[in-house]
């Protein structure tokens, strides 16, 4: 059975509302909608007593071994405590075990090579939050001092500089969760280089981490033995862009029934495609929700034709495959988004590192540490995949019906490029957003070949098959970044649309259903960057900060907001 879609835009409004409500880490999940509370909004971060002591046993376990060694007892070699790190995980790294620590911190040092433009804040708040999940699910072997100072960089907005490129999505996110841990974490003597520090965003600067710790009043701290490995072997910064780009693309669904409930309407469409027998006869969950979703979109519009109690007035009654099939092409998107959450909320709550430490192991095996794959985001690659091609997909579907709204001789009775021009051919109206969505549905099409196809090997072969998770993250924030501007100006245009029919019906803005009017009335409150007002334009006038406003309000989840608070009176308004 599929699985329930949350609905995004209610989490972003109330992240932004509760943005001083702590998320309480207690052992319990932590949900997507906590993640972009505490990546978008802001909100704190408080770790529970109890929580913290899940860490201390697999601690406690690595500390005997040390002890061990101390005392000069042959143990067991425990990857990232006593060997060296990929293909060289053979080799012994010390004799004494007070280099332990040192081995973390070089690990650090090491890893932190990435290039390209730093990504996001968001994207490092919510890569921070997924890490230190992952430490307290207990099996790590971290001291208490990683997950506090950890904490206090998100409370206090420690943002470190981490650059797009350099994870395979194997082996952890090695690079750029290495920029982060850089900025946390000091050698263990009193040599602190800032040059070794790190970077860090401080007041729109880049500045290196010894500052901008110093700045939050947080000690950067020595790391102790698997420190350095636990905080950066693992798929949080994959995963991190993966989630905000899934939480975006549910949302820009939701805002993409609407968009294509209003063209459908300024079209003069028909009823039949959305009647609830005809989906139930092919049984597809998602398909029946959006079909219903649209029903109650268009409820009490004058303009479309035909329903399930009323024959159709125009034969056949039969619209373009942009209309006619948004609930089939909307509930497979809406279904593969519903099973991408449910992967996507597992992983935020999973232990990714490697080795992970089970004391609970019984006794016959002295080994408490146990070598796995669980760093491989082959999960997570899927996931942002997957995402990709839904999202392109929204994009596609709804360029065709923006195309269909300019065309005169398909748009069935509004004027061409939907501007009333008094002299035909001065004025270009809405020729060139057209322009722009194709522009971009083409450049998602490119955008969405699947990353996890890939590999290429590393670590002279020991790690021979990768995911390319972060690359399939990076690009499925892309698409989502570039659908939003299409439906964004689906939203202009239909508004645009709706302004021609009713003034070619000779009706009023209440012939509209009340779910779209209060579309098209959210459209026509707003006003634009330059500050003028988003209304209805009859000769050409600059249209990018139209457009951008638009975008906005489908990113911000503002009209959504709007017409479920008008369909929640009953659609009275």
């Amino acid at each position: 059975m599929t699985a329930e879609l949350p609905s995004p835009a209610p989490a972003v409004r109330d992240g932004a509302a509760d943005a001083d409500e702590p998320v309480v880490l207690d052992g319990g999940r932590v949900t997507l909608s906590d993640l972009v509370g505490v990546a978008r909004h802001g909100r704190p971060v408080r770790v529970t007593d109890e929580a913290l002591k899940r860490i201390l046993p697999s601690a406690e376990w690595l500390g005997g071994v040390l002890d061990a060694m101390e005392r000069g007892e042959p143990v067991e070699p425990v990857y990232s405590v006593n060997t060296g790190f990929g293909s060289l995980a053979g080799r012994e790294a010390f004799t004494d075990p007070r280099d332990a620590a040192e081995l973390s911190r070089r690990l650090v040092i090491s890893n932190a090579s990435g290039v390209g433009t730093n990504v996001d804040a968001e994207v490092v708040r919510a890569t921070m939050l997924i890490r230190l999940v992952s430490l307290l699910q207990g099996h790590s072997a971290v001291g208490t001092a990683v997950v506090e100072t950890l904490v206090e960089m998100l409370n206090r907005r420690v943002l470190p500089a981490v650059p797009e490129y350099g994870s395979l999505g194997a082996s952890g996110d090695l690079i750029p969760l290495a920029h982060i841990a850089l900025v946390l974490c000091r050698p263990a003597d009193d040599e602190d280089d800032e040059r070794d520090s790190g970077e860090a965003i401080l007041d729109g600067r880049v500045v290196s981490g010894k500052e901008a710790m110093a700045a939050a009043g947080i000690p950067r701290i020595p790391l102790g033995a698997k420190d350095g490995l636990a905080l950066l072997n693992g798929t949080s910064f994959s995963c991190a862009q993966t989630a905000l780009a899934v939480h975006d693309a549910a949302n820009l669904l939701e805002h993409a029934h609407i968009t294509a409930a209003m063209s459908t309407e300024a079209l003069n469409g028909f009823g039949d495609a959305f009647i609830d027998d005809l989906h139930r006869a092919r049984g597809q969950a998602g398909q029946i929700a959006v079909a219903a979703r649209m029903r109650e979109l268009l409820a009490g519009s004058a303009f479309v034709d035909g329903d399930r109690d009323h024959d159709p007035g125009r034969q056949p009654p039969q619209d373009a495959y942009s209309l006619r099939c948004v609930p089939q092409v909307h509930g497979a998107v809406h279904d593969t988004l519903a099973f991408v959450t449910g992967i996507v909320e597992n992983e935020i709550n999973a232990a990714t590192d490697n080795p992970l430490i089970f004391p609970g192991l019984p006794a016959g095996r002295r080994l408490k540490a146990v070598s796995g794959g669980n760093f491989h985001a082959e999960y997570v690659a899927f996931a942002a995949d997957f995402v990709s091609i839904v999202v392109t997909e929204i994009g596609s579907i709804s360029e065709r019906r923006l195309f269909r709204l300019d065309d005169g001789t398909l748009n069935r009775g509004l004027p061409d490029m939907l501007v009333a021009s008094q002299k035909t051919g001065l004025d270009c109206g809405y020729m060139l957003p057209q322009y722009l969505a194709a522009a971009l549905v083409s450049d998602c099409k490119t955008l969405a070949h699947p990353d996890s196809v890939d590999s290429i090997p590393t670590s002279a072969n020991q790690e021979d098959h990768v995911s390319m998770a972060n690359n399939a993250g990076r690009h499925a924030r892309t698409v989502v970044r570039n659908i939003e501007n299409v439906i964004g100006i689906e939203l202009l245009m239909a508004a645009q649309a709706l302004d021609l029919r009713l003034a070619a019906a000779g009706a009023e803005p209440s012939a509209l259903s009340p779910a779209t009017r209060t579309a098209w009335e959210t459209v026509r409150a707003a006003r634009s960057s330059d500050g003028r007002p988003v209304d209805r334009t009859d000769q050409d006038v600059v249209l990018y900060p139209r457009v951008r406003r638009a975008v906005e309000l489908v990113h911000d989840g503002d009209v959504l907001t709007a017409v479920n608070a008008r369909l929640a009176r009953g659609g009275a308004a």
